[in-house]
């Protein structure tokens, strides 16, 4: 009986409401005219200010799905939107709707109904988006929230202690100067610089790799198992290579220049900006993957990282709209990453054995940079899949919400929320940034309108707010060039100088031209395979077999060595050794833990504590400090003296140094006192190790460090471990862990 009175009600919708125009279409839904209609399901916006849904989520799930919408708050002081779809008009109203409940009493933004406090990545990402010119003040206050005592950027989050396992603070910088160019404030620049620059100069020791990429986790990917295979530590994790995070701390550097040059810094300008060259042309290098026609996803490894090669839809999407990616790069992106019926993946292929959360999942604020990516491309189709991936779930669901599953569109996933700031500052921005084209420069306002046909009309834009001016934007027709601007009747270019006053009407006519087909990589939601499980079995390395495998490839030292059916492969020759299963449409698995054979030193702490005493331990033991090697382990904290142990190599060589750790002062997922030092050999400086944590109290636990690889010559060496300024992780009080031992491998 249910079914049939959904089905009867949905009819009645789509009778009463509905127009015949066919918007976008995939094998799971439509987007007719003033309805979204998903099989049984069918959402549809009776006025501007309602959205009324028939859909119900899957049995047994803790959250409800609201059916109805209507406007509660009063939007009329932002820019409101006049459009031939009904719609559009109701969607664009519920972002600004939920926006205004998204301001708190002491004036920041809240990040959803199930997140509440300032978050550093959601809400400048929120930012980026469109609360720097929707919410400049609460913006600002929210940004200046995420400063701490030392005057850096807090990475708030992420896991085994944050920062420097997670690493992309720097979009705090990319929203801060977002402000700057929506504001024009001279004084909010010169506040926002030092904050910049010195949590840069730290992570230019800390996170920067040796190949000119920033080491840490994929930005806001910060659930582990979600997007790495089970056996990386999160030491594994700081060690890998993210693009999403390379290319924040490129524009970051970017940026950095342009305002070290409005500032009157020069060389400072010329520094940042070579550095930021220097990471592009890195990310490029390194990430770039020509015969799939978009980057990689991260590095990943021990001595010797290899690619992971999944497309990640918010990374590709910043190397297009921040230029990392050429044009022609850009085009092959957009006409390359993976599109499922709902939309784009968080990443793809999906891992088999984890729920969604961020595996097999679409975050409709990520599918808004998506958009805006493809039209910055100039992929029309492309564009309009996902700006509809956005709006079906805000129709059949009445609000922004968090994510959905991929595999049905449903919110069934680990987590969810409503109101979710970045999913409405994303819908409100497919609006303002593409339809209307606005981008804020330091120069003024630039209009660039991209409009695919089935979204060609006559669209107005009032009230929208710009400095010292109130704007009434009118664009007509479709297409990707514009025919005729005129700002209060008079012919002008597409931008507005910065010190526009008044109310002022721009008025935009398209060409109506033919956009340039590009392709869809139209795509079935796809798991990749298990990751195997290798040992070395004497100089045998063997793995587990995989149901659905077609073959494995073997590496040694991040190279393929041999592609095999077997389960088993003879390895004398000593290095690196994983295992990839590829199925058998070539979907690659994770490669297995990396399983060393070649000649290893361990060398013992210069100590024989076997207590812990430090003040600056937080969760005291569960049982008994144990399980450590020799006679005793050395503690570590903000006062100890450099740890220092020498080692006598066998012969000139690559070599690599790293760590064996405890650090209990903290959850595997989340807190703040990862422990980081800095290694010199024989007095120079070699670079970062990270302690991260290892489990509430679990001193028992001990793991390693990521490793540094150098070049020793035969003879002995003194290996150092100290702590610098640099070394400061986000907690400032507590920066402790015990070292059992140090293990020196002879690489080649």
């Amino acid at each position: 009986m249910r079914k049939l009175a959904t089905l009867t009600l949905a009819a009645g919708l789509l009778t009463s409401g509905a127009r015949a125009q066919e918007i976008v279409s995939t094998s799971a839904y439509t987007w007719t005219g003033d309805s979204i209609i998903q099989g049984e399901f069918v959402a549809t916006a009776p006025s501007d200010t309602e959205l009324v849904s028939t859909y119900h989520a899957q049995p047994g799930f803790f959250m409800p799905v609201k059916q109805q919408w209507k406007l509660k708050n009063d939007i009329s002081q932002y820019p409101q939107l006049n459009t031939p779809n009904t719609l559009h008009r109701a969607i664009y109203n519920l972002g600004l709707d939920e926006m205004v409940n998204a301001v708190e009493p002491d004036t920041t933004l809240r990040t959803g109904i199930e997140w509440p406090g300032v978050w550093t990545r959601d809400v400048s990402y929120s930012i980026l988006l469109s609360m720097a010119y929707l919410q400049p003040e609460a913006s600002k206050i929210s940004l200046m929230k995420k400063v701490n005592a030392a005057g850096k950027i807090i990475q708030d989050t992420g896991s085994g202690g944050a920062w420097p396992v997670s690493s992309d603070r720097m979009v705090w910088a990319l929203a801060a100067y977002e402000i700057y160019k929506v504001t024009g404030e001279r004084e909010w620049l010169e506040y926002i610089y030092p904050i910049i620059k010195r949590s840069l100069a730290d992570d230019s020791f800390v996170t920067a790799s040796a190949n000119g990429l920033v080491k840490g986790e994929t930005s806001f990917i910060d659930w582990r198992e979600q997007s790495y295979p089970k056996w990386m530590q999160c030491a594994d994790i700081y060690n890998s290579e993210a693009l999403g995070t390379s290319i924040v701390h490129a524009k970051a550097l970017k940026l950095m220049s342009q305002m070290a040059a409005e500032l009157g810094k020069k060389k400072e300008a010329a520094d940042y900006a070579a550095r930021s060259q220097q990471m592009a042309q890195a990310i490029n290098r390194e990430l770039w993957m020509p015969e799939k026609g978009y980057y990689a996803m991260y590095t990943y490894g021990r001595d010797f990282p290899i690619l992971n090669p999944r497309a990640e839809t918010l990374g590709e999407s910043l190397a297009i709209l921040y230029d990392i990616a050429t044009p022609e790069q850009a085009r092959a992106i957009s006409e390359n990453n993976p599109t499922t019926p709902f939309g784009a993946a968080i990443f793809f292929p999906q891992i088999a054995d984890m729920p969604p959360y961020h595996n097999n999942s679409l975050w409709p604020w990520v599918a808004a940079y998506w958009a805006m990516a493809n039209a910055k491309a100039g992929n029309e189709q492309g564009t309009l899949e996902a700006i509809g991936s956005v709006f079906r779930p805000a129709a059949l669901f009445t609000t922004n919400k968090e994510n959905f599953v991929l595999d049905n569109g449903d919110i069934a996933t680990e987590l969810n929320s409503s109101n979710m700031l970045w999913c409405l500052a994303g819908n409100l921005a497919l609006t303002h940034k593409i339809l209307f084209g606005i981008e804020f420069t330091p120069e003024g306002l630039a209009f660039h309108p991209f409009v695919p046909k089935a979204l060609g009309s006559d669209r107005r834009l009032e009230n929208f707010r710009y400095r010292n001016a109130v704007l009434d934007i009118t664009v007509s027709g479709h297409g990707d060039r514009i025919k005729e601007f005129r700002l209060n009747g008079k012919p002008h270019a597409p931008l507005l100088p910065a010190d526009i006053k008044g109310h002022n009407k721009v008025e935009i006519v398209m060409a109506d031209n033919d956009i340039a087909p590009l392709k869809v990589n139209h795509t079935a939601n796809v798991k990749a395979p298990l990751t195997p499980i290798a040992r070395f079995d004497g100089d045998k390395l063997r793995w587990q077999s995989i149901e659905y495998i077609d073959h494995y490839k073997v590496l040694r030292n991040g190279v393929t060595v041999a592609e095999t059916t077997a389960t088993s492969y003879n390895a004398p020759e000593p290095g690196e050794y994983q295992v990839i299963g590829v199925s058998d449409n070539g979907v690659e698995s994770f490669a297995s833990e990396p399983l060393s054979n070649a000649a290893t030193f361990s060398i013992e702490m210069p100590g024989e504590g076997t207590n812990l005493i430090s003040g600056e331990i937080v969760y005291q033991p569960r049982a008994r400090v144990d399980a450590y090697s020799g006679r005793g382990f050395v503690e570590i904290d903000h006062s100890s003296k450099p740890v220092v142990v020498e080692f006598d190599a066998p012969a000139d060589g690559l070599y690599s140094i790293e760590y064996v750790y405890a650090n209990g002062n903290g959850p595997v997922n989340t807190e703040n006192r990862c422990a980081i030092r800095t290694v010199s050999v024989d007095g120079k400086r070699l670079g970062t190790v990270v302690m991260p944590h290892r489990g509430v109290g679990n001193w028992n636990d001990w793991g390693t460090t990521n490793s540094l690889k150098l070049q020793l010559a035969k003879g002995k060496h003194k290996i150092s471990l100290e702590f610098r300024p640099e070394n400061e992780n986000m907690n400032l009080k507590t920066n402790h862990a015990a070292i059992d031992r140090v293990i020196v491998k002879k690489l080649k």
